[in-house]
């Protein structure tokens, strides 16, 4: 069990009522969160085969852990040092700000440019930290209502730089190429191709070329240099998208080849 499981069971653990989401009549991997009959659990990425110098801060909204739809987990599936923490306005969390307050860490908030202060580093295509140190990627974790929210009223963020993308300068619909520092394009390999839409089907995004959590780390590891954890993690999100559409009442947009595509990803990476 990893962080955003455990937190999970702490959050059903406190709750006064049933949390109903959509399908709550689904019976559910109580990992995965998919329809038993569609767990991938059995095909997941393997944390000790990943190699990575990031770690990644999940700050959840309330129910946002409730959901089966949620891909934060996605993240901790394959990125072993993922932490992940409710979100509170007016609590302190001592184990949150002892995290941040590690000195192995360099904390970077990842939230959209246009929020920034004038005066706050943002990251837009590299990302950089000082020697001896690792970058530590806050994602704030909910609708982007609540996202906003969080940015606004966690005042312990507030000193961290920011990394961002944009990505309908920063992806070219239907290439697989991205915009490099010097405004070059570069190839992203086998990262499957975003362009200005995301590919998250499960839920209604509210705004023009919004990422799911899961989509934004696969971008921000990319930017971080790590591009084949950075495809490995956009399959796994696609494996994801297509199979927990299976157990829902409605037509599957989902990517038919996305199980195919992510083990031989996998077969091609750690092929010996």
């Amino acid at each position: 069990m990893h962080a955003v499981h455990q937190l999970h069971q702490y959050r059903k653990s406190i709750s006064t009522t049933t949390y109903k989401a959509r399908g709550q009549r689904v019976i559910r991997c109580q990992l995965c969160q998919l329809a038993k009959q569609f767990c991938i659990c059995g095909i997941a990425p393997k944390q000790e085969q990943v190699e990575t110098t990031a770690g990644f801060l999940l700050l959840m909204y309330d129910t946002e852990v409730l959901k089966p739809s949620n891909t934060g987990k996605l993240i901790a599936d394959l990125v072993p040092d993922t932490f992940a923490f409710l979100w509170s306005r007016t609590q302190e969390n001592p184990e949150l700000l002892s995290v941040l307050n590690d000195e192995k860490w360099f904390p970077m908030v990842v939230f959209p440019q246009e929020y920034a202060d004038d005066d706050r580093k943002v990251f837009t295509n590299q990302v950089t930290f000082p020697e001896g140190k690792r970058p530590l990627f806050i994602m704030l974790d909910g609708s982007w209502r609540e996202a906003k929210k969080m940015f606004r009223k966690s005042p312990y963020l507030d000193g961290f730089p920011m990394v961002s993308f944009d990505a309908k300068k920063a992806f070219d619909k239907g290439t697989s190429t991205q915009l490099n520092s010097d405004d070059s394009l570069v190839s992203v390999g086998q990262l499957s191709p975003v362009g200005q839409d995301s590919r998250y089907t499960v839920r209604k995004t509210e705004l023009e070329h919004q990422f799911s959590t899961a989509e934004v780390a696969a971008r921000v590891l990319d930017m971080h240099g790590e591009s084949n954890n950075a495809q490995l993690l956009d399959l796994w999100f696609d494996v994801f998208n297509f199979q927990y559409q299976k157990s829902v009442c409605q037509r599957n947009k989902g990517n038919v080849d996305a199980v195919e595509n992510y083990q031989n990803f996998l077969d091609n990476r750690y092929r010996k």
